[in-house]
């Protein structure tokens, strides 16, 4: 498995920018209003992930005194902490996406106004999910490995 590369991120997330933005141009009259915290419940897995980071990356780095993690353990919480950057991006994108369609109308329309405010907010957190991922593959990489930055893959 290989770490995470920016290009992977910001493909999903602009894909999905456009394919919202497309659809919200086509379809955003028949949408209910979004709630403030829409995007808000990717904070939460953004703070699992930090918290599984703090707690696994003694037991990673095989600190004195501290149980090894078990190579199953790490490999999960690298397929999570690759889903949530993952997750992240798109869902970034699609706030994004919904963003270029709702601020030009912000000023006329009662709706856009009320609805950016819950993009805002879930860009934001989709942004904190990017991270807490990336920190936590960060904090999985194996100490005995040196990084390689001409890695070809």
């Amino acid at each position: 498995m290989t770490f995470t590369k920016p290009g992977q991120l910001v493909a999903a997330g602009l894909v999905a920018a456009v394919v919202v933005f497309l659809l919200s141009q086509l379809m955003y009259g028949e949408l209910p209003p979004l709630p403030l915290l829409a995007g808000a419940t990717l904070l939460l897995i953004a703070v699992v992930d930090v918290v599984l980071a703090a707690v696994l990356r003694p037991r990673v780095q095989r600190k004195p005194g501290v149980e090894p993690v078990e190579s199953l353990t790490a490999a999960r919480a690298v397929a999570l902490a690759k889903a949530s950057s993952l997750a992240g991006a798109i869902m970034a994108g699609v706030w994004i996406g919904l963003l270029a369609h709702l601020l030009p109308m912000m000023s006329s329309v009662d709706a856009a106004r009320s609805d950016t405010f819950a993009a805002v907010v879930g860009l934001v957190s989709a942004a904190a999910l990017i991270g807490a991922g990336l920190w936590l593959e960060h904090c999985l990489r194996n100490p005995d490995e040196p990084d390689d930055p001409h890695e070809d893959e």
